[in-house]
């Protein structure tokens, strides 16, 4: 007997110890992920689509028949994983999904361990991790090097100076480091020299430029409405707004708030109002037949799914029409959410790029343009008023005591609205019915239609931006079927969506509050992860814009939700964000992979290494204009346009837009600064976003196009050209030296031996070609705009600029390492 028991309590201990060192399942990280893959798209957060009146996503249906809790032997759920009938599988065999072993155990041993429940991580409230012991200086070091115990690695060694100086100033300039700054940073051997190095750039205005471009791609920013009319728009003075909102460092809440809502502040400024043209960024269409309400229907759409994107992650379109599928968003949740945006007096009717509500941004001299062509059309009007009564008198009887017309009908009805009241067809008419009769009047028309168009260029000149504004009497918001316009089913309320808890409002401005309120767990995670992807080419969570149930769980969830907290601890400081990242030993690593390296981690998601990618191509442009001195560095301002071929516009207009290149230093401006037509994008950018919807993040390609532009676009040409001459009158006598002195200029070194061999052996190559070729020397410098100086030698410095371009497409120019 006494032998018995103390066999049954040997069992006993060695069960527990197996159970206890058993690692508990993780609801969130482990089984959610399996159910939202496998199951949620027919037992999912959508009613209409749910199957067999079974739902995975919910604590309490679940457990109320397809799962025991505690014995995975009686749960419905876990049989129908490996069912003995066919036909009973899950998923079944005609949805193309199936789970692998090690998903059978992972939910097995959940269910037998209690089946502990929870929500999405990125649905939990922010909470700040302590931060993994070891005396590293920078919290995110910390982070990273515990990942990198755990998985048997360690940091790469810290970049060489130079290219860590050219990789930190391209990151927070887009600009690459002057000769003297190179030159400084390296003879500066204090402690601190690098921080001061990232404080001299983060006070730099060109931070604020930098920094807008990825804010502009994000809030779809262009320079026409899109569609097929695509009319111009002036919405510059926002985009100058958020290079200075980035420059002064304005708290990422009040950034945020002030773009929603500014509007709708206590006492608004003309600047948070200014702000506020973030929400009318969408395009516009003024296409003929297109009914207005669905327009603005459309509009409305655009700016609440802009908001989903950017502050929250989420991947609201799909609640259009449906409930999410795998998000715990309802069609209510989106339509709520929606009603926010819908109190504006927009009615979706007409095409201008300049709709009110707007503000003025008009110069004098705009002004006073403006009131002389408004004198000069109004003269006219009042000259050919009594032209037109008489035309109208003429053409009228009197019989049996009424009045009857004798001209057609179109015609009386043009001359009865006058000339304020008609369309362009209307005076087409009365100009070929008057042809012969009254040449003088016909005369009088033409010049009167000359002068209302110079009216109307005249005041689509003054830049007027347009703003928020609600109406005084709120518009009701109905749930829309299937997201028609006209489709009404039940009304509802200004909400923030369910899943979230939040306090009730139904203003923008509480909406904006909400979004940077410390409950909601959502606005400072997508928000850091962005930075991060800004500065390493990929997120913590890969998928930056979907934080839901379907995007990539963080490399580092610690880490991110350190950072998280931190950025509302600090009370939003951008600035001090970006130096946390920029100053931290994960980034200042080498970009060298070893092939051990690159098998064991390709995409480098331990970050055991510093990032290496291609350039954007903005940058690549400005890189190649600030290296050979041809950048303009005005600020602000209206969008020029640059080079670009031929044709381009004319061709996606059907003819109705025709580019006109600027000239002088307008065509050296910064990329942020260049005329963006939302339908066909400027041709000189490629992998950017098309600003037609919301961007956050890019793709990167590769393909040979990319080099025929950098190696032939006039833009690149012209940088060669002039970097050439500065080398030949700058760089010294010898052919080394000036190589030398054009290299550094690119790329913030000197050339090692091997590459000026290379590029003495190139100089010679170009020197013999253009000596038998001397036509094409000259034509090769006369490319661009900019004058060359005539003294030197037009086939040396053909040569050069033939080597010049080679640097300008090395591959250490175009990649940020």
């Amino acid at each position: 007997m006494l032998r018995s028991l103390l066999a049954a309590f040997l069992v006993a201990i060695v069960s527990f110890r197996a159970s206890a060192a058993e690692p508990k399942v993780d609801f969130a990280r482990d089984v959610l992920p399996i159910l939202s893959d496998n199951g949620f798209q027919c037992h999912g957060p959508d009613e209409k689509a749910r199957k067999a009146d079974l739902r995975l996503d919910s604590e309490d249906a679940l457990q109320s028949g397809s799962i025991v809790p505690g014995s995975s032997a009686k749960s419905e759920l876990i049989r129908r994983l490996k069912p003995d009938d066919a036909a009973d599988l899950m998923p079944p065999a005609k949805s193309n999904k199936k789970l692998t072993a090690q998903q059978i155990v992972t939910l097995t041993k959940w269910v037998d361990q209690g089946a502990a429940w929870g929500v999405h991580w990125s649905f939990a409230p922010v909470k700040r991790p302590a931060v993994p012991p070891g005396g590293v200086a920078n919290p995110i070091d910390a982070f990273v090097a515990d990942r990198l115990i755990r998985e048997k690695r360690t940091f790469s060694a810290e970049a060489d100076s130079a290219r860590l100086l050219r990789r930190v100033t391209l990151d927070l300039t887009g600009l690459p480091p002057t000769p003297a700054e190179v030159e400084a940073f390296l003879k500066d051997r204090s402690p601190g020299a690098y921080e001061k190095v990232v404080d001299r750039l983060l006070a730099s205005p060109r931070f604020g430029e930098r920094m807008a471009w990825d804010w502009l791609d994000a809030a779809r920013y262009a320079d026409s409405n899109g569609y097929q009319g695509d009319g111009e728009r002036t919405m510059w003075p926002w985009r100058d707004w958020v290079v200075k909102a980035f420059n002064d460092n304005l708290p990422y809440d009040q950034f945020t708030i002030q773009q929603l809502a500014g509007d709708l502040l206590p006492n608004a400024t003309r600047e948070q109002i200014l702000a506020t043209g973030f929400n009318r960024n969408h395009m516009i269409n003024g296409e003929g037949g297109r009914i207005a309400e669905e327009n603005r229907i459309e509009y409305v759409f655009d700016q609440t799914e802009a908001v989903g994107t950017i502050w929250l992650g989420l991947t609201l379109t799909c609640s259009r029409c449906h409930d999410h599928k795998f998000d715990p968003l309802t069609r209510k949740d989106y339509y709520r959410l929606f009603a926010f945006f819908n109190q504006t007096p927009v009615n979706g009717g007409g095409g201008s790029g300049q709709t009110a509500p707007t503000i003025d941004f008009g110069s004098p001299e705009h002004e006073a343009k403006l009131k002389a062509a408004q004198k000069a059309f109004d003269e006219a009007v009042k000259a050919i008023a009594p032209i037109e009564t008489k035309l109208r008198e003429a053409g009228t009887i009197e019989k049996d005591g009424k009045t009857e017309t004798t001209l057609p009908v179109v015609i009386e009805s043009a001359l009865r609205k006058g000339f304020g009241g008609r369309v362009d067809a209307n005076n087409d008419e009365l100009a070929k019915f008057y042809e012969k009769k009254e040449p003088e009047y016909v005369r009088k028309l033409a010049e009167l239609r000359k002068l209302k168009q110079a009216r109307d260029a005249a005041s689509g000149a003054i830049p007027r931006v347009m703003v928020m504004q609600d109406m005084p009497k709120p518009r009701d918001t109905f749930i829309l079927t299937r997201g028609a316009y006209d489709k009404h089913e039940d009304k509802v309320e200004p909400a923030i969506p369910a899943v979230f808890k939040g306090p009730p409002g139904r203003s923008r401005l509480d909406l904006a509050k909400w979004i940077v309120a410390p409950e909601n767990p959502l606005t400072a995670r997508v928000t850091v992860n962005r930075f991060w992807q800004m500065f390493f080419g990929a997120g913590l969570v890969k998928t930056t814009e979907d934080f839901g149930i379907q995007g990539e769980r963080p490399s580092h969830p610690e880490l991110l939700e350190w950072l998280a907290a931190e950025f509302v601890q600090s009370k939003w400081d951008v600035k001090s964000l970006v130096r946390l990242i920029v100053t931290s030993r994960t980034y200042r690593q080498s970009s060298r992979v070893t092939p051990e390296l690159r098998d064991r981690d390709p995409a480098n998601r331990l970050l055991a290494r510093g990032p290496r990618y291609r350039l954007p191509s903005w940058m690549i442009r400005d890189q190649a204009l600030a290296a050979s001195g041809l950048l303009t560095p005005t600020f602000g301002g209206p969008s020029v346009n640059v080079y670009q071929p031929s044709g381009v516009w004319e061709e996606a207009t059907f003819g109705f837009k025709r580019y006109q290149q600027d000239k002088g230093e307008a065509l050296y401006r910064r990329s942020l600064y260049v005329f963006w037509r939302r339908i066909v994008g400027p041709t000189i950018f490629f992998d950017s976003a098309n600003r037609q919807t919301c961007t956050v993040k890019t793709v990167v390609t590769n393909t040979p196009l990319h080099a025929l532009g950098t190696l032939n676009d006039v833009t690149y040409v012209e940088a060669a050209r002039v970097l050439a001459q500065k080398a030949m009158l700058d760089g010294g006598k010898s052919d080394d030296e000036r190589l030398g002195f054009a290299f550094r200029r690119m790329l913030g070194r000197a050339p090692v031996e091997t590459e000026v061999k290379i590029l003495a052996s190139s100089l010679e190559k170009q020197r013999k070609l253009f000596a038998e070729d001397p036509a094409a020397a000259a034509k090769l410098l006369k490319v661009g705009e900019s004058k060359r100086d005539e003294k030197l030698d037009p086939n040396e410095h053909a040569a050069f600029t033939a080597v010049c371009t080679l640097i300008l497409n090395l591959d250490e120019t175009l990649t940020k390492q």
